[in-house]
């Protein structure tokens, strides 16, 4: 199970970095960030994790704003994505 889900996540982060890549607009990438923190959310919550997916917008008003305060979320969700993976391997 635990190769299933590194296999499962080290896909899914594959396919939000190409997209990424590929990405030309500020509503692309914003879609995509939004896309990476549900996709990691919903790994976490698989694994048994209470995730809370809130993000706030309030003062991020262009694209890069938006997709900055997404990264930041997505980062503290990788925190806890590491924290629990690394409890589960011991």
């Amino acid at each position: 199970m635990k190769t299933f889900t590194k296999t499962t996540l080290a896909l899914l982060t594959a396919a939000v970095m190409t997209t990424s890549a590929f990405a030309e607009t500020g509503t692309e990438r914003l879609q995509s960030a939004k896309g990476s923190v549900e996709a990691l959310a919903t790994t976490l919550e698989n694994m048994g994790a209470a995730v809370n997916t809130d993000v706030n917008l309030n003062g991020a008003y262009t694209f890069d704003q938006k997709v900055a305060v997404y990264n930041e979320k997505h980062a503290e969700l990788q925190d806890q994505f590491d924290a629990l993976h690394a409890q589960t391997a011991e």
